[in-house]
């Protein structure tokens, strides 16, 4: 229905437009031209593209392959449940040290200064295949989510082993198994033994809950302890 009702509105506005170089009046269902514009080949061709592109996507989504937009925000977390909390925590804080115009992405300068300080420097093609290969939304440069995705395809096996985004998921300086899961020796076996393990976002998160409980323990006896101090002293 929807898509029936953008191809009459384009059909309209192209009677519309033929009709006004023509010199004829417009059809009568055709909505009229407010009173302060003049009607012109500029704005009437701009929006035939913007009608033309609803229709076309409407039109995908009801075949099946229009490619879903995804939402800037988003929980990695939960994305990405392989990786452990402080983990994901470290890649961040890895995300943030290259993104040096602190925009939230990482550009083709960023990556191109990120892989020489990590010893192994691209070519300029070889940059844009990078960011090509994780660029979900064809903007040209890396999100954190497209920054994760490398780590992901990377323990996943997915990514050739003489590829940029191989160096630099091998030659990130973070150090997986300091980072608690289970131990691993590096990333790769860290994924296989991450992902053995179906609630560990749940242990992590329970885990750190306790650290707090015992720290505030150790608190509330250490005033009890000075309170039966200073009592003593006082009598």
């Amino acid at each position: 229905m929807a898509s029936q009702e953008l191809a009459l509105k384009l059909q309209r506005r192209l009677q519309w437009e033929e009709g006004a170089e023509g010199g004829l009046q417009p059809a009568p269902h055709a909505a009229p031209a407010p009173a302060h514009e003049v009607p012109g080949r500029a704005p009437t061709a701009c929006a035939d593209a913007e009608l033309s592109a609803q229709l076309n996507r409407r039109l995908d989504i009801n075949e099946g392959t229009a490619r879903p937009r995804r939402c800037k925000v988003f929980n990695p977390y939960t994305e990405f449940p392989e990786f452990s909390r402080r983990l994901i925590r470290d890649l961040e804080s890895m995300f943030k040290k290259y993104d040096a115009g602190r925009d939230g992405f990482i550009d083709l300068m960023e990556l191109k200064l990120m892989m020489e300080k990590l010893g192994a420097p691209q070519t300029h093609l070889g940059l844009k295949s990078m960011i090509k290969e994780v660029d979900e939304d064809f903007d040209g440069q890396l999100s954190f989510r497209e920054f994760l995705l490398i780590f992901h395809k990377a323990a996943a096996g997915e990514l050739q082993e003489d590829s940029g985004l191989m160096a630099l998921a091998k030659l990130s300086e973070i150090d997986v198994a300091r980072e608690g899961v289970k131990g691993a020796k590096d990333f790769f076996e860290a994924k296989v033994q991450a992902l053995s393990c179906a609630s560990k976002f749940e242990a992590e998160l329970k885990a750190e809950q306790d650290e707090r409980k015992q720290e505030e323990e150790k608190r509330r006896l250490r005033q009890a302890a000075f309170r039966e101090l200073k009592a003593a002293f006082s009598t």
